[in-house]
């Protein structure tokens, strides 16, 4: 299997889903968007986006399966997988505010052999194949060189409507925004991920993601030389549910202080 073109096929899957959801970022209407949950939106971009994107997909590899976040198709395929987001950082596209992207990942049984993510607003395009490198619209990347916290920006996310690990995460942020160069919160895990590849982060967490917010990411950071783990330190097997994606140097560091504040969640 070819997997450097099959990213060059994923690349122009996304940015044909990218140009679409531009389009309608110009005339949509907030009153148009549906719940799914406690503060979880979803609008008809990310289920049209998502049909484009199976559509396309599916002629690309037709024996693949599919883990799409607004559930276009629920066939699952027995050896390979794609695994869709159709816009990640929903919320922000509903308020106009940037950034926003389009995630994509080929899992070959459990491991993640291929993936996208394209920044709509900012036709930036992130890539990686397993053993194949980082890239960012043709050029590799790597992640930074920051030797500690105290040099690092850290990204992470605010969980919308899982409150039961609030307080020590509250609490882990106060350290990280009195102990680092700053902490942002973009909205797109995706984003967060592709930002540590290309070493404009140093350090991203979060919880209570899921499997398509982190697939693409995980493999772009990995081939960019970065670590990405659970809050344990496990790396096999991931699903979202806790996420530290870092360089090499600050990762022992961030795995202890993130294990101090943050207990398993079978304990809450």
């Amino acid at each position: 299997m070819d997997l450097k073109q099959i990213c060059l096929e994923i690349e122009q899957a996304a940015k044909e889903a990218g140009e679409f959801i531009a389009g309608e970022s110009e005339i949509f209407n907030i009153g148009t968007a549906e719940i799914k949950g406690l503060n979880n939106f979803v609008s008809y971009v990310d289920k049209e986006s998502e049909q484009m994107l199976v559509n396309s997909l599916g002629k690309l590899l037709p024996e693949a399966g599919f883990i799409a976040e607004e559930g276009t198709s629920d066939r699952r395929g027995e050896r390979f997988n794609w695994v869709i987001d159709p816009l990640d950082g929903t919320t922000n596209f509903l308020h106009n505010v940037r950034p926003y992207a389009i995630s994509i990942a080929l899992m070959e049984y459990n491991e993640v052999i291929a993936g996208v993510v394209h920044e709509v607003g900012g036709k930036e395009t992130f890539t990686a194949w397993k053993e194949g490198g980082a890239w960012l619209n043709g050029k590799r990347i790597h992640v930074s060189e920051n030797r500690t916290l105290a040099d690092s920006l850290v990204a992470t996310g605010f969980p919308y409507n899982l409150f039961d690990r609030l307080t020590p995460y509250m609490d882990l942020l106060t350290h990280l925004v009195k102990c680092t160069h700053g902490v942002r919160r973009l909205g797109s895990a995706s984003i967060d991920l592709a930002y540590v590849a290309c070493g404009r982060f140093d350090l991203f967490f979060e919880y209570d993601l899921k499997l398509w917010d982190i697939a693409a990411g995980m493999l772009i950071v990995r081939e960019a030389g970065g670590v990405f783990t659970d809050f344990s330190g496990n790396m096999n097997n991931l699903t979202g549910d806790e996420t530290i994606a870092s360089n090499s140097f600050v990762y022992p560091e961030t795995l202890e202080i993130i294990g101090r504040f943050m207990k398993k969640k079978t304990s809450f």
